[in-house]
């Protein structure tokens, strides 16, 4: 009987899923699938890695919150594909804090320590913790295994990874850790198998999307990053305001007199594009826009992308590649150009025609920046820290 992982990636409002055969080499998909909460009756539905659907079905919201869906996925599971013995269940964690720098079996005793991180990450840690229970009510006998987003980044030193506060909090753990490690360390992985003396140099990986952060490597190992303590930091994102003067935050607590509750709202939820154009919070939406607002939301997404990129290349002390990944990074040409076009003073020259084609490369024939566009795949990454940690000795 081959073996099987099953990776849960919760987003604000879905889990997309996938299942993995481990039982050789890299971990190959069996099937994916989304748990979609937007819809007042939450759906899930599972599909072949050509896209076929397998599976769909949907439940009343008060089903959601007891684990029927989980339950549906574990059962479709083992329907589907009873002759891969299910392992393991893989989550994305966004944060790990200061100790936790690789994957993890999910104990008791390490779900608390996460859940003590929630005050750094509030909206996506307790998202991202919300299933281990539920699957370990249903199989109780199943490893399940924690995978950060922050874990990519602890090769980060000084000064990139500190704060200028006093160093009393520092030792308390407030210091830059970074996310989208699982994203940036599988298109890490990618360019080092298509351009591996390219993945060896000064690159710039550029993951743009809902959110959306920078980082910066250097023989594949994070050197630097936009996001800080909390994914608020760096890029505007969709609804999150990115890097903003503090002195914006004390006014609004202040002179506005609002609350901290309304405070974090505004900055995860009402801030970035939408904020912005007080529009939409889709890229997609304000690029087929015809108003202004849409146009202003754009362009300070992309001047600040563009601001971000050159200071990651000063960290690196120049620039040799860059790497558009997420689904803004991988899906809009219009996005790319524009933020080709603002680094032109560091050699960057986009091909229009292969950035309108969606190519891989799209570097001009006179760039000096090697240029690349690799879709991005977390899931992929957690089934292959899974099958690392569970064939260690005696546990595959």
């Amino acid at each position: 009987m081959t073996a099987s992982v099953l990776v849960l990636n919760a987003g604000s409002s879905s889990i997309k899923f996938g299942l993995f055969d481990i039982s050789a080499g890299e971990p190959a998909l069996l099937c994916k699938g989304l748990l979609d909460e937007h819809e007042a009756k939450p759906r899930l539905v599972a599909r072949s890695p050509s896209g076929d659907t397998l599976f769909e079905t949907q439940r009343e919201a008060s089903d959601a919150d007891g684990g029927h869906l989980f339950a549906e996925v574990l059962a479709f599971v083992e329907d589907r594909f009873g002759d891969h013995r299910l392992r393991a269940v893989g989550h994305r964690i966004v944060h790990g804090g200061p100790e936790y720098s690789r994957p993890v079996e999910l104990t008791d005793e390490v779900f608390t320590r996460l859940e003590a991180l929630t005050p750094l990450a509030p909206l996506h840690q307790p998202r991202c913790l919300a299933p281990v229970h539920p699957v370990r009510t249903i199989k109780p006998e199943l490893t399940q295994i924690a995978c950060f987003d922050t874990a990519f980044h602890h090769s980060m030193a000084p000064p990139a990874n500190r704060f200028a506060i006093p160093k009393r909090f520092e030792a308390r753990g407030l210091r830059r850790y970074g996310f989208h490690g699982l994203s940036f360390e599988y298109v890490a992985t990618r360019l080092a198998a298509i351009a591996p003396e390219l993945a060896a140099r000064r690159v710039v990986i550029a993951h743009l999307g809902n959110g959306a952060s920078l980082c910066a490597l250097r023989d594949g190992r994070s050197i630097d990053t936009t996001m800080g303590l909390t994914p608020l930091d760096g890029l505007v994102m969709g609804t999150r305001c990115g890097m903003i003067d503090p002195g914006v935050l004390l006014y609004l607590l202040q002179q506005e007199r609002m609350t901290t509750e309304d405070l974090q709202h505004l900055l995860y939820h009402e801030s970035g594009l939408l904020g912005v154009s007080g529009l939409s919070a889709d890229m997609r939406t304000l690029l087929a826009s015809s108003e202004a607002s849409a146009r202003e939301a754009v362009d300070l997404f992309t001047f600040r992308g563009a601001q971000e990129i050159a200071v990651m290349a000063n960290t690196l002390g120049g620039l040799d590649g860059l790497v558009f990944t997420g689904g803004i990074g991988e899906h809009a040409n219009e996005i790319r150009s524009a933020i080709g076009e603002r680094l032109a003073w560091l050699g960057v020259r986009i091909d229009a025609a292969a950035n309108d084609e969606g190519r891989e490369s799209i570097g001009a024939s006179d760039s000096s920046v090697a240029l690349f566009v690799i879709p991005t795949n977390e899931e992929s990454m957690i089934a292959r820290h899974c099958a690392d940690l569970l064939r260690k000795p005696g546990r595959l």
